[in-house]
């Protein structure tokens, strides 16, 4: 375990200095088109898939990208790990972020995510911003973007109980497109609230897209099942690597 805590140390010291000079990179996109700069956070994640697989002995896989529709789409996405927030958009032409509006006021980082079109909610604001988002994200869909929703609105350990909002499927009602769902297990691997990296192989996996028009309860029950039923299974998976390589899987992994 000594040598995971290592090797995790060092990971994060490298992933924040690359991190803060490709922001330093990025500086003079914000003259440019919104491209310019999703290109230097797609170098980002790159570099980090990178460091994961050498320092950390991480591996990602991912399944199911022939599944991927091309044009206007809404991805609803499982949230375990800071992981998916910076891979997903590599798969996807015109990215576009729901999340929470704190994360706006970072500096530099928050006029990255206003320059790039993510949309702030302020879960304050109850119905009004409901509203507010439901319009954002047609308009964003409308105009050829691909939508990035996490249904359960923050990280959720892996095993613990879903907690699906409902206001995702009003959102794709109102978008009238494809939804494609994801599974993933990377909070094994990349765990919240902790600087340690585990090794094993992350799974992100790309499942069969939904129709649009589907009603309210059956798309969220659909979506929802489809998602669960295959973190569990990557989740299994993972953990019975997990037991292999380094005796246990993390028992704080499991929590809520």
């Amino acid at each position: 375990m000594f040598l995971i805590f290592l090797r995790s140390l060092v990971f994060n010291v490298l992933f924040y200095t690359v991190l803060v000079c490709l922001a330093i990179v990025a500086l003079p996109t914000f003259a440019l088109p919104p491209r310019a700069m999703l290109t230097v956070a797609q170098w980002w994640a790159k570099a980090t898939l990178f460091l994961m697989r050498v320092v950390c002995n991480i591996r990602v896989e991912f399944r199911g990208q022939e599944k991927i529709p091309a044009g206007p789409l809404v991805i609803v996405a499982k949230h375990q790990s800071f992981f998916e927030t910076f891979v997903l958009p590599g798969f996807f032409v015109r990215p576009i972020f729901i999340l929470k509006r704190q994360l706006m006021q970072i500096p530099v980082f928050g006029q990255f995510l206003v320059k790039t079109g993510m949309i702030a909610i302020d879960r304050n604001a109850g119905v009004k911003a409901l509203l507010d988002m439901t319009r954002r994200a047609r308009e964003a869909v409308r105009t050829g973007g691909q939508l990035v929703i996490f249904p359960e609105g923050t990280r959720r350990a892996p095993g613990a109980p879903p907690d699906y909002k409902t206001g995702f499927a009003q959102i794709y009602s109102s978008c009238g497109v494809q939804c494609l769902p994801v599974a993933l297990n990377s909070g094994l691997f990349w765990p919240r609230r902790t600087f340690m990296r585990y090794p094993g192989t992350l799974v992100v996996e790309f499942l069969d897209p939904l129709p649009p028009g589907l009603p309210k309860d059956e798309f969220l029950t659909r979506v929802q099942a489809a998602i669960e039923d295959a973190t569990g299974r990557l989740v299994e998976a993972g953990r019975e690597q997990q037991e292999q390589l380094i005796g246990s899987a993390p028992s704080y992994a499991a929590s809520g």
